[in-house]
């Protein structure tokens, strides 16, 4: 296994502001100078790299290069590629993954961060429709942590609702400590089919109803899963294909990140201008260890911040197009 260099070693050391600060700026012009499709952009915009002098100055490429471009920096034979689930007819995300082994330092890292070593819980997995994929980020994340768990009930589950209940009354009754990691649809499917009141579960949401049901509000999704296990919190998980790190919320929609992490809001009118905490805009991301692709995004999520830096996921645009994404058109 290779060694991390200085840069690697140094995101995962940061403890103060000052130490973000000057390690967003080192990544913003290490990856201006080694990835092209950033540095296109960038120029397009009209931006002297010599004037970003802030964190919050750093320009943040639309996630929609992920779905037409190769976003990576330098020539590297990829080790993953990560794929986006996609709708029919629409292309979809790929991430090229330079060393797998940082990604899941950084996945491990920040899972610790949160609920400690992953070895102290029982991990099951309800992820039926990434399952059925390849190339799933979430699988990887999943796995991973099942794998650490060293648990032998630890485990995936594809449509067995009946078992996942069944394994879920065993752990209770032995007093396991248990984190059901699910995507919202199948988590629905299992509260409607089999609920189970089990106060001590951790039951984390990974988002997307995938077709499958209507869409529901954060409060009223949470509540019908807090009534059929009997939890007083719903936890989640907020990653993505395009990200190598997570932020998760322990309850009401309020997300944490890892300190080389940031959440930052734009104003959805000027992508470029930034908006104060409290007020509601589009979701950028500033994900540090994603160093050999892009470290700044402009997603598709809604959300606003508190003055804690924690943040809400208010929704989606409706408009699938990014503003800023035709400038490398031609």
């Amino acid at each position: 296994m290779r060694e991390m260099t200085e840069i690697e070693k140094n995101i995962f050391s940061i403890k103060s502001e000052s130490d973000f600060q000057r390690l967003a700026l080192e990544i913003f012009r290490f990856q201006y100078e080694q990835n092209p499709v950033y540095q296109s952009f960038i120029r397009k915009l009209g931006i002297n790299i010599t004037s970003v002098q802030n964190y919050l100055e750093i320009p943040f490429l639309p996630i929609e290069f992920f779905k037409t471009h190769q976003v990576a920096c330098g020539n590297f034979k990829p080790e993953a590629v990560f794929l986006s689930s996609g709708t029919t007819g629409i292309n979809t995300s790929r991430h090229f993954i330079k060393s797998l082994p940082f990604y899941e330092k950084s996945l491990l890292r920040g899972f610790r961060s949160f609920f400690g070593k992953p070895e102290k819980y029982v991990i099951l997995a309800l992820l039926p429709s990434y399952l059925e994929r390849s190339g799933s980020s979430l699988v990887h994340m999943a796995s991973l942590l099942i794998r650490r768990s060293k648990h032998k009930s630890s485990g995936f589950y594809l449509h067995d609702y009946e078992r996942l209940a069944v394994e879920l009354s065993k752990l209770k009754k032995q007093g396991q400590k248990v984190i059901l990691l699910g995507v919202t649809y199948a988590l629905l499917d299992l509260a409607e089919q089999f609920p189970l009141k089990f106060p001590e579960l951790i039951l984390m949401e990974t988002g997307g109803m995938k077709g499958k049901r209507r869409e529901m509000v954060r409060e009223e999704l949470h509540d019908v899963l807090s009534s059929a296990f009997g939890v007083k919190n719903i936890y989640s998980e907020y990653g993505m294909t395009e990200l190598l790190s997570q932020a998760y919320s322990k309850g009401r929609g309020v997300f944490s990140t890892p300190p080389w992490m940031r959440i930052l809001i734009r104003d959805v009118n000027d992508p470029l201008s930034l908006l104060p905490e409290g007020k509601s805009g589009g979701i950028n991301v500033m994900d540090l260890a994603n160093i050999y692709s892009c470290s700044f995004i402009a997603t598709q999520d809604l959300g606003k911040l508190d003055s804690s830096r924690d943040f809400e996921v208010l929704g989606r645009f409706d408009n699938s197009d990014v503003r800023g994404c035709n400038l490398l058109v031609g």
